[in-house]
């Protein structure tokens, strides 16, 4: 299979700074083929993918639902006959279902659902929320981690996004949302939503899938010994990019997909995490240190870990500081080898829809070799 980038890392587009290329990089620098990489902020499960494809064994976790369905769908990939069968028995039973209860649904949703979709798009919608078991079944999550990715994006550009206009990567806030769309003049356009999937599933699945399967699971990392139990001691590599700091809230950002996997229909704060968006240095800090002792018993001696970080009004000094300081709570003989490497922060997709909001304002890279325990 091509090293070149997969088309499943597009599987949805999850908000991330983290290319295919840097796990890759790392990967291969510090991993050989059959050693075990872990990323315990799994986000939209680059590292698990990359590292599969690389013919590694790949464990991943994340507090967050979003990112477990997404790395989910990416750690085993049903075959595809069987993904267009239950595509093809899902549509069959939409149209065998009655349409008066989807419509009290709808109508019962907030304001800004009816603005975000044609009424025709929520219902289907509305159907495959209801019936996509995606925490117990590997096909019906990968349905939803391919629904999530068409769930919402700008309508101007591709036929394939369910949503009237709206970036891809992020959710907008409702009432912003419907201010947008008022002014504009803006309706959500009629989408076929199966068709979408099983074209969606084509394009996905085009280059096969990897030969190995991984594990992925929902899970706050502070817990990962506990979650990861059987695989002490044998993670030669953990490849991550935690929370920034004082930069997103990805419970807020992903809210729309939230709802989608059995969440509120409006944006909610410290339900899913606590974490997401830490603005005060120590407290964010604290969190930091906590992880890497959630993963202490997981890392193989010598073992690395490569973690990409950011955050507001940090110089790479500061970041650097709290970097050694964290990890050698959980590993007092680990070293820094490489870094602080400081990337140019991307432009953001929101910037087109929110002119003005500022980005974070540094990140950089560091790898860690842990030592003995």
């Amino acid at each position: 299979m091509s090293l070149a980038k997969h088309r499943l890392h597009a599987l949805c587009p999850y908000f991330a700074m983290f290319p295919h290329s840097f796990v890759r990089e790392h990967v291969l620098a510090h991993t050989r083929p059959g050693d075990t990489v872990f990323d315990p902020f799994s986000g939209r499960g680059t590292t698990l993918l990359e590292s599969l494809l690389l013919d590694r064994y790949a464990l991943a976790s994340d507090v967050n639902p979003v990112a477990a369905c997404i790395t989910g769908a990416k750690a085993y990939v049903p075959p595809f006959d069987a993904i267009i069968t239950r595509l093809c028995e899902l549509e069959v039973a939409f149209q065998e279902t009655a349409i008066s209860p989807l419509d009290e649904e709808r109508h019962s949703l907030p304001l800004f659902f009816a603005r975000a979709f044609h009424y025709r798009t929520l219902r289907e919608i509305l159907f495959l929320r209801r019936r996509l078991d995606w925490r117990r079944d590997a096909t019906d999550r990968f349905i939803a981690a391919l629904a999530l990715g068409s769930l919402h994006g700008e309508m101007d550009r591709s036929h394939s996004y369910f949503s009237n206009q709206m970036p891809r990567t992020i959710s907008t806030k409702p009432d912003y949302s419907v201010r947008f769309w008022k002014e504009r003049g803006l309706k959500a356009a009629r989408r076929p939503v199966f068709n979408i999937l099983r074209n969606r599933a084509v394009f996905r699945l085009e280059q096969g899938s990897p030969s190995r399967f991984g594990i992925a699971l929902q899970g706050d990392v502070r817990r990962a010994t506990w979650m990861f139990g059987c695989h002490t001691r044998k993670v030669r590599a953990v490849i991550t990019s935690p929370p920034y700091l004082d930069v997103t809230n990805f419970e807020e950002d992903q809210w729309l997909r939230l709802w989608f996997l059995g969440g509120a229909p409006k944006p909610t704060y410290g339900q899913v995490s606590k974490d997401d968006r830490h603005s005060k240095p120590e407290i964010y800090w604290q969190f930091l240190a906590e992880a890497w002792q959630g993963i202490a018993d997981l890392v193989a001696d010598e073992g690395v870990i490569v973690c990409r970080i950011g955050g507001k009004k940090q110089a790479p000094e500061s970041l650097a500081r709290g970097m050694v300081a964290t990890i050698r709570s959980a590993f007092p003989c680990a070293e820094l080898v490489q870094g602080p490497l400081v990337s140019a922060p991307l432009l953001r997709q929101t910037d087109n829809f929110r002119p003005g909001t500022k980005g974070l304002a540094v990140e950089a890279d560091f790898v860690f070799c842990v030592g003995k325990h």
